[in-house]
């Protein structure tokens, strides 16, 4: 029987696990529920298991054949504190808490992988199969792999996978180099001397300082860098004062930075830190710059691009499988993994996006008529990668 239909029988039990996990849903380094859903699923099919990786991490150890080859499949589990506004019967029974992101289907699809290659085994090498906690800006990857994840069960090559709405149900996005952003967050403090409103000359004003650099920061990114490179700085937040009348004493700029590569990482960091320190003495104040990194960007390795490409076509038809999509400026902290081995990101169309089905909405769900597609393509993928002899 073809992988595809052999998965499609048990659709209806996958899509019980992804509902089941959406009306559960659990935030960062809380995954207790979910993690203990997935170990108990792995063992009950055999499948070599460890709980408590990096936290609430789950790794299963599936072996075939005599071959030294390992791979790793990693699936998020975490969701978002996000209230859902959603009517049907597995909405979330967690206030404040939802599955906004899709892991829940992430979850289940590397679940149905794991299921199929239990009972055939049609690969030669060891399968990792990573169930991450805390991929919501809390770097669960980094965090398994402060707790010896490679050192423990080492794999060659590392693969992950995103539901990417907007793009049509069926469909896949494979392409080499940078796949998703890096995301830094910065803050930037201001110290000047607070006066009366009235009397504005008496002041040293961090609020006109930090307005001028709301509108500098810009110039960082357009005219300090080559605009064939895309990154983004955006200011999100500017705290200062308390009162109508009063010019404050300080103020604070937060935000972020997203990048394709460290390279310009490293550029933005050095353009903001001068132009900090130029409006910073234009104004006569005292500036604090706190620049932090965090997910690197996730660049996927030619050769892994290579072998998801074909395992996508395999299961969803060469036609089907887009090769020029654009990177997004959102992270993902599947980047640590593809800073350790060579790697692969690829994304699977969820279907449209309009009407409140884009990703952090708090009307999104995740299309489960894909968790058949999904978890074929983890099947086809292990076998082009660890091929039998």
């Amino acid at each position: 029987m073809d992988v595809i239909e052999a998965i499609r029988q048990r659709e209806h039990a996958l899509t019980a696990i992804r509902r089941d996990l959406h009306a559960n849903p659990e935030l960062a380094w809380q995954e207790a529920r979910t993690s203990e859903l997935v170990a108990r699923h792995l063992e009950a099919l055999g499948i070599e298991t460890h709980r408590g990786i990096g936290g609430t991490g789950v790794v299963g150890i599936l072996k075939a054949g005599s071959s030294q080859r390992s791979i790793a499949l990693r699936a998020d589990m975490d969701a978002l504190p996000i209230t859902e506004r959603n009517d049907f019967a597995h909405l979330s029974c967690h206030p404040g808490q939802m599955h906004a992101c899709g892991h829940d289907g992430h979850t289940t699809m590397l679940l149905g992988a794991a299921e199929y290659l239990a009972r055939h085994r049609d690969f030669d090498g060891t399968v990792v199969l990573i169930f991450q906690p805390a991929e919501e800006g809390e770097g669960g990857s980094a965090a398994m792999l402060r707790d010896g994840l490679l050192e423990r069960f080492p794999f060659d090559r590392a693969f992950g996978m995103h539901n990417w709405p907007g793009l049509a149900a069926g469909t896949f996005a494979v392409m080499p180099g940078p796949v998703m952003a890096s995301s830094d967050y910065w803050e930037i403090r201001l110290f000047g001397r607070g006066a009366h409103a009235a009397m504005p000359h008496l002041s040293l004003d961090p609020v006109t300082a930090g307005a001028s650099l709301v509108q500098a920061l810009q110039t960082v990114i357009t005219r300090s860098r080559n605009p064939l490179d895309p990154a983004v700085l955006s200011v999100t937040q500017f705290h200062a004062g308390e009162a109508y009348n009063v010019i404050p004493d300080r103020a604070t700029l937060i935000g972020t930075v997203r990048a394709l590569s460290n390279a310009t990482r490293d550029e933005i960091e050095a353009g903001m830190s001068r132009v900090v320190a130029g409006i910073a003495q234009s104004h006569g104040l005292r500036a604090e710059f706190d620049y932090r990194r965090g997910y690197p960007p996730t660049i996927n390795s030619a050769e892994e691009a290579r072998l998801c490409l074909l395992a996508a076509s395999r299961v969803a038809g060469a036609d089907a499988v887009l090769r020029d999509a654009k990177p997004s400026m959102a992270a993902e902290d599947f980047s640590f993994f593809a800073e350790q081995r060579p790697a692969c990101y690829v994304w699977i169309g969820n279907g449209p996006s309009e009407g409140g089905r884009s990703l952090h909405s708090s009307t999104y769900d995740f299309n489960d008529a894909i968790l058949t597609l999904g978890a074929s393509y983890w099947v086809r993928l292990v076998e082009t990668a660890l091929p039998v002899a």
